[in-house]
């Protein structure tokens, strides 16, 4: 078990000096947030304006939640593991995995939480330029119980996202160009991960809806703990809802994987 441990921990030591590498593309990609949180001000600055609350949360509180939003897209955000696995499969590099004694996907997360570990780290750059000009804008709720709810529900919302990524990289045993489901994905991840707009402010029917659905805990559900949009009842409730679909998408994951070696053909890498 132990060799075990050590032998994952060099990967995710490997990740960690891959992200150090590329380092140049996470804080330009940091920056460029900048330019996305400046519209979000702009955009919801607008909007209340003439307003003092919009579903019962005002503008700062608002705003809070956009900014924890952006922090959360570079510390648990799947960027682009799924082309990655995708391109493994195509060229055949996914074969020597199969010939080693390593679990594909213990290997791909661990590289997966190595890189999200640089980008949360320089992530924190750009917001702490920012932090002079919109710091009066911001309001974090003084509840303990939230950073306790809140830290696993970060945690299985990074295995989700990741679980989620490998799943559609694994279409690339059956198909040959997998970009377009991995846009609709993205598309409807987007709208129903809260990254638009904070999911509370849907119509009550279309909000449960949502609630039981897996996109609401990619972003959505940990931004709102963590900010304040949903009560105690609710935080251990949605844990539980996405702890489910953590269990159900890694038995996808696994599924998919044992179909997809049977279709495999072992040529190249």
């Amino acid at each position: 078990m132990l060799a075990v441990m050590r032998k994952y921990a060099f990967v995710y030591l490997l990740g960690i000096q891959s992200g150090l590498v590329y380092h140049w593309n996470f804080i330009l990609r940091g920056m460029f947030s900048l330019v996305h949180l400046t519209v979000v001000f702009v955009l919801w600055g607008a909007i209340f304006l003439g307003q003092d609350t919009i579903g019962g949360f005002d503008v700062r509180e608002t705003m809070t939640y956009f900014v924890v939003l952006l922090a959360l897209q570079f510390m648990i955000g799947a960027f682009n593991e799924d082309y990655q696995i995708s391109e493994e499969i195509r060229n055949g590099m996914i074969n020597q995995f199969l010939l080693k004694p390593i679990n594909y996907y213990i290997y791909r997360i661990s590289q997966f939480f190595a890189a999200r570990c640089v980008s949360g780290v320089i992530v924190l750059i750009p917001l702490a330029l920012a932090y002079p000009v919109i710091g009066d804008q911001l309001v974090l709720p003084s509840e303990t119980w939230r950073i306790w709810l809140g830290i696993p529900a970060l945690a299985l919302s990074a295995v989700l996202q990741f679980t989620f990524a490998f799943c559609f990289g694994m279409l690339s045993f059956w198909f040959l160009e997998i970009h377009g489901f991995i846009i609709l994905s993205y598309a409807i991840e987007t709208i129903l991960g809260g990254q638009v707009f904070p999911l509370d402010l849907l119509p009550a029917p279309v909000f449960a809806v949502a609630q039981v659905l897996p996109f609401a805990y990619q972003m959505y559900f940990p931004a709102a703990v963590l900010t304040g949009r949903i009560d105690y009842a609710d935080a251990v409730t949605g844990l539980g809802i996405e702890a489910c679909w953590v269990v159900l998408f890694l038995m996808l994951a696994r599924f998919l994987w044992s179909r997809g070696l049977h279709k495999h053909t072992a040529v190249g890498g």
